[in-house]
């Protein structure tokens, strides 16, 4: 018994039709009867009752019929099995993240990946929310780091809450503390302080200025439009103040002073997405995995 056999056997059980059945599994016809009848004189039964236009199953045919469905699904399963197995020893996975995440959160969570899976390619696109939901829905990327709520949410993606971080001020060590020398700093405190600020797109200039104008002011920038390593080396250099998440603060190194938000101060959450109409890889589901474990 052959499992060509076996797919050519369900496919005329479920058309009733010989030809149609060939054209179903790609096959010519006649290649297609052959099959079946070397497959009965195997089994030592027919499988079909053979009209003209009237193919029905006998009871061998009724008694295979779900074993062979059976046997091809686990066949497929199997393929799939070791296809993924494949894709964990080679391929890519395209992540997308805000750049504050690539500084903060991924140098790990990436380093722990690359070691288990060294044949895979880590292709990591930085930008701002808004940007990397277009990319999600166009294909461009397989994940993505994002800050909720999106900006413009879609019933297209699926989100997973990761992280729930705090925000900090970051000044330099040279320059007077800002709000007024105190071991915390109010947004309200902000005012008058010159701030480094960065560039339009960035979730934390848009979460920073509109909580400065909920306090009933606009922010006195400095220096506007950086990076996030622009934006560090500016308050290392005493040109202002800035406000980014603690864990990029305590991975910045020496140079900077950070001074907590007093209560309730601000807070960001990042959110792990994919498209929620198209399954990740294997590759892509263990990222996932091991940002969701981190």
């Amino acid at each position: 018994m052959q499992f060509q056999q076996l797919q050519y056997f369900v496919a005329v059980a479920e058309t009733r039709h010989f030809t149609r059945a060939a054209d179903l599994v790609h096959v010519a016809q006649p290649s297609l009867s052959q099959q079946i009848k070397a497959l009965e004189r195997e089994l030592g039964a027919d499988l079909f009752r053979r009209a003209r236009g009237n193919i029905t199953l006998t009871d061998a045919g009724e008694a295979l019929l779900p074993l062979a469905r059976r046997i091809l699904a686990d066949a497929d399963t199997a393929r799939q099995e070791v296809q993924e197995l494949a894709q964990l020893r080679q391929g890519r996975v395209r992540l997308g993240a805000t750049p504050s995440v690539c500084t903060g959160l991924l140098p790990d969570v990436l380093r722990a990946f690359h070691d288990r899976y060294p044949g895979i390619r880590l292709l990591i696109e930085e930008g701002g929310s808004h940007d990397l939901v277009r990319e999600l829905a166009r294909g461009a990327l397989d994940l993505a780091l994002v800050v909720l709520p999106l900006p413009t949410p879609s019933p297209a993606l699926t989100t997973v809450e990761l992280l729930r971080e705090d925000l900090v001020v970051v000044s330099s060590p040279d320059a007077a503390r800002p709000g007024r020398g105190s071991r915390t700093v109010r947004v309200a405190d902000l005012e008058g302080e010159r701030m480094v600020m960065f560039r339009h797109g960035y979730d934390l200039r848009e979460l920073t200025v509109a909580a400065c104008r909920a306090e009933g002011f606009e922010p006195d920038f400095a220096v506007e439009g950086g990076e996030m390593d622009a934006v560090l080396g500016f308050v290392r250099a005493g040109l202002g103040v800035a406000v980014v998440p603690r864990m990029v603060a305590a991975r910045s190194g020496r140079g900077l002073r950070v001074t907590p938000l007093a209560r309730p101060g601000l807070h960001r959450t990042i959110a792990l997405a994919h498209r929620s109409d198209v399954a990740p890889t294997r590759a892509a589901r263990e990222l996932q995995r091991m940002l969701l474990e981190r």
